[in-house]
């Protein structure tokens, strides 16, 4: 990692929090261009974004792999700490994206 933590941290969260948000809202102004209910395809769309939001997040899956193989490995422990707290961040910034978009759209999808 060549940037510092905490704004990587910071960052991780936030990136999240703007593919939930993004996603959704764009893809419920094309469920209006198509015809469809955007409230309920925002409100669908926001919940199978997660998983894309933490990668997108975390920047790909093989740093993170990498850094778990480098953390329990080769003993760095401080790198694999590092991973967790990040995974956390951009889990927590897709939970408050689907909060969000669920506030605004007043769906209740399973």
């Amino acid at each position: 990692m060549n940037e510092a933590f905490v704004p990587t941290f910071v960052h991780t969260f936030f990136i999240a929090l703007g593919v939930i948000l993004g996603g959704s809202l764009i893809g419920g102004l094309a469920a209006f261009l198509t015809g469809n209910p955007p409230l309920t395809e925002i409100s669908r769309l926001s919940n199978s974004l997660r998983i894309w939001a933490i990668v997108a997040a975390i920047g790909g899956t093989f740093d993170a792999v990498y850094s778990f193989e480098r953390g329990l490995l080769q003993g760095e422990t401080l790198s694999l700490v590092k991973q967790v707290l990040l995974i956390l961040s951009a889990l927590g910034g897709a939970q408050t994206g689907s909060t969000i978009i669920t506030w605004l759209t007043q769906e209740q999808m399973p």
